[in-house]
């Protein structure tokens, strides 16, 4: 009896230190699902108000570029997973006429400035107060990112945390 106890015990060991080492090594997923929005094909809605760390944003300045824009809130658990590819993206892109945009969707003020100072946001925020600017895209949950070309019609629309890979990707095809 003691052995198979012992025996039983020893093998539980094994299947959690198993787990443990499977979950700890694994990638996290960062690969959006592409999605159908009534947005693609036209214009971009207005996105303009206050830059989360102060100053203004107005997605009309960027015309001429590919512009990236990314709805994201400090609560979001995908959020946190994809804020590392955005800004790897947006540093890897910042002089080949890409812009990332990111809007604040449904978050306060002071948890964003914490998230963005966390991850080390490199790309400028904007603060969606009362979600109008989510309500013009049609967002209702984060993350979910669009992509717009140079002559500011939507492109592209992907559901879930982006790679900066899968960003690349979707860029290029934009440009072609």
């Amino acid at each position: 009896m003691k052995r198979s106890v012992m025996a039983i015990s020893l093998a539980a060991i094994v299947v959690v230190v198993a787990l443990s080492l499977f979950l700890a090594t694994r990638n996290p997923v960062t690969s959006a699902t592409e999605a159908p929005s009534p947005l693609l094909g036209m214009a971009a809605p207005a996105l303009s108000g206050d830059r989360l760390g102060g100053g203004t944003l107005n997605l009309k300045s960027d015309l001429g570029h590919v512009v990236v824009v990314n709805f994201w809130a400090s609560w979001c658990g995908p959020c946190q997973v994809e804020a590392p590819e955005l800004s790897t993206f947006a540093w890897q892109e910042r002089n080949k006429g890409v812009d990332v945009v990111g809007v604040v969707f449904d978050d306060s003020v002071s948890a964003a400035n914490a998230f963005a100072a966390h991850y080390g946001s490199l790309y400028p925020s904007v603060i969606d107060a009362g979600g109008v600017i989510a309500n013009r895209f049609g967002v209702t949950s984060p993350p979910t990112t669009f992509v717009v070309n140079a002559k500011g019609v939507v492109e592209v629309t992907l559901l879930g945390p982006v790679s900066a890979k899968q960003l690349r990707e979707v860029v290029a095809q934009v440009r072609s």
